[in-house]
């Protein structure tokens, strides 16, 4: 009898309890406005990437991926990192500081991506009041080095518990600042092109104030819920009261997002596993 695959982590992972939340989309967005902040990184991005004429299509294919990796097989998560591996082997970038040309898939650069995009998703989560205690925060980060080897990094290279994290971001500061780059990227991701649907009745004249003030909202949400040291460089004050009315909105978000019907909530792929795991449990008991 075929073994059932429930990939990489399973329903018992701290990884499945944590991307079943779709306050997540606030975490990616503000994952994004906090690697800008590393120029090198940066550069490779601007370089190689057409996010300005595709910014919607760039989101959706990232957020299939990470789906992909939480929620796919394992062979269909192994194959999403190996498209992924191959794409950055082509790509190099140059340096804006130094005029060195250097490829995309640098460990420290894979690295920063993969830190700010695993503790966006954590913080985010924990400050929209998803119960997540110490030892369950640990445990997501030492999963998700399992996402970073499929990226090609040394699973052992990768923080794998919050004080790694806390003592990464305290190594990494002093190579962040603010960058033309940097500013650019974080105008656009606050005010990007609407989606075709969105932006077409505007074309012929319709009011669209409130998706757009809408976006905005969610915009302004997702940077001030970064750490205050980001805030500060990007020019904000990094006042303990910018962190509190994140906290509330973020909280408030979450709530009416849980109470969208389910069908709404969860995608194909998160269905998918939630049925592989089904009948992995039900095999269990009839053999048990």
């Amino acid at each position: 009898m075929d073994t059932v695959d429930v990939g990489l982590f399973g329903p018992g992972s701290v990884t499945w309890k944590l991307h079943q939340e779709p306050i997540l989309f606030v975490a990616g967005l503000r994952s994004l406005y906090l690697q800008a902040l590393h120029p090198r990184a940066m550069a490779g991005v601007a370089q190689n990437s057409n996010y300005r004429q595709d910014a919607w299509g760039r989101l959706l294919r990232t957020a299939e991926y990470v789906g992909t990796t939480v929620y796919g097989t394992t062979d269909e998560a192994e194959r999403a990192g190996r498209r992924l591996r191959r794409l950055h082997a082509r790509m190099t970038a140059i340096d804006p500081a130094t005029g060195e040309r250097f490829r995309i898939d640098e460990p420290d650069l894979l690295r920063w991506v993969h830190v700010t995009e695993v503790e966006s998703f954590l913080d985010t989560a924990r400050r929209a009041g998803v119960p997540l205690d110490a030892d369950e925060v640990d445990r997501y980060y030492t999963e998700q080095r399992r996402t970073a080897a499929l990226v090609g990094l040394a699973p052992e290279t990768v923080p794998g518990t919050a004080a790694e994290v806390t003592d990464y971001y305290q190594r990494i500061r002093p190579e962040l600042r603010m960058t033309r780059e940097a500013a650019e990227t974080a105008l656009f991701l606050t005010a990007p092109p609407l989606p075709w649907k969105l932006s077409l009745p505007a074309r012929i004249g319709l009011n669209l104030g409130p998706p757009r003030w809408a976006y905005l909202g969610i915009a302004g949400t997702a940077l001030a819920l970064l750490p205050s040291w980001a805030r500060r460089l990007y020019g904000g004050l990094g006042l303990p009261t910018t962190a509190l009315s994140a906290d509330v909105t973020v909280r408030a978000l979450r709530l009416a997002l849980t109470a969208l019907p389910r069908d709404w909530r969860e995608g194909p792929m998160q269905r998918a596993a939630k049925e592989r795991a089904a009948q992995l449990t039900a095999t269990a008991g009839t053999t048990g």
